[in-house]
């Protein structure tokens, strides 16, 4: 029998007691409990994922499973690397981008079945400046956006195209200085992503490319463009294809140094707003987490 844990994010889809109560029907009707001793429990703060996790860890769960957007899968996560305890996912966020990444429904009773028939993979994940983020971590634009969309009464995709529809036509680009192993860049960037996976959330790809087993990450640097071209940057981000835009350029890096002229600017960590004031040191960490996916054979 293996001990697994749920933790729930009280705010994250249809909120709070709904959301455990829901939980708690799919794992009676859906989970084997032939094969899990499930334990169901709610987060009641920020940050409290990750000492749930790390407590769950430390009594040698065999896995312990987010359920929430990509948030939630940070504080899980976060408290999970580095141990023997892999991490699983049961989306009900806004984006999803992890989940998606890993081929989880979206559907929370599609995802619990998925759990009956999973394998424990190991995955890379990244830091900035000793933060650990998991799907994608950016600067510019894309920050602008988490910030107004976490601020914003509409949520899910909609709330989301509200965002960078009102964001895309007013925002003003920075400049920015990139250093690493083969790498000195400065620009004037309209946004810059470090995607340890591939998606921001709902299907928008940053980093089409980008993989989390690959000791890599990909980093998508977004060059100022006319108004005109914006059209074509929304369509291309949606359809897997923006590393074809002309006014993108992506690097491949284990590790970078990023200097800023406004040292203040907000980034966002797997789409939640942060603030860290001054340079950003991003760096890879490879096989750094067990994640449960769909078994293969």
């Amino acid at each position: 029998m293996k001990n697994i844990a749920f933790i729930v994010n009280p705010i994250a889809g249809t909120g709070g007691t709904k959301t455990k109560n829901r939980v708690s029907k799919l794992i009676r009707e859906l989970l084997d409990l032939q094969q899990f001793s499930p334990t169901v429990i709610t987060t009641e703060y920020p940050g409290h994922g990750t000492l749930l996790a790390q407590q769950f860890a430390m009594q040698d769960y065999y896995a312990v499973i987010a359920v929430g957007g990509d948030g939630t899968v940070n504080e899980v996560a976060s408290g999970l690397v580095g141990t023997q305890t892999a991490l699983g996912i049961i989306p009900n966020g806004s984006g999803n981008g992890f989940a998606r990444h890993i081929d989880i429904s979206t559907r929370m009773n599609r995802a619990m079945e998925m759990l009956n028939n999973s394998e424990v993979i190991r995955v890379d994940y990244c830091t900035v400046n000793n933060i650990p983020f998991f799907t994608t971590c950016g600067i510019g634009f894309d920050a602008q956006v988490a910030h107004d969309f976490e601020a914003g009464s509409e949520r899910g995709l909609k709330g989301y195209m509200q965002s960078i529809t009102k964001d895309i036509f007013q925002y003003k680009v920075e400049d920015y200085h990139l250093i690493g192993k083969d790498i000195d860049v400065e620009t004037t960037a309209f946004l810059i992503n470090f995607a340890n996976a591939s998606q921001w959330g709902n299907d928008a790809y940053i980093a089409p490319k980008a993989s989390i087993q690959d000791g890599m990450m990909d980093i998508a640097i977004v060059n100022e463009m006319p108004l005109v071209k914006a059209p074509e940057f929304l369509w291309q981000l949606f359809t897997k294809t923006l590393d074809e835009n002309l006014h993108v350029n992506t690097i491949r890096a284990k590790e970078v140094h990023l200097k800023r002229n406004n040292t203040t600017s907000p980034i966002h960590i797997d789409g939640t707003p942060t603030q860290i004031d001054g340079d950003l040191h991003i760096s890879v960490v490879e096989d750094g987490l067990k994640v449960l996916v769909k078994k293969r054979f």
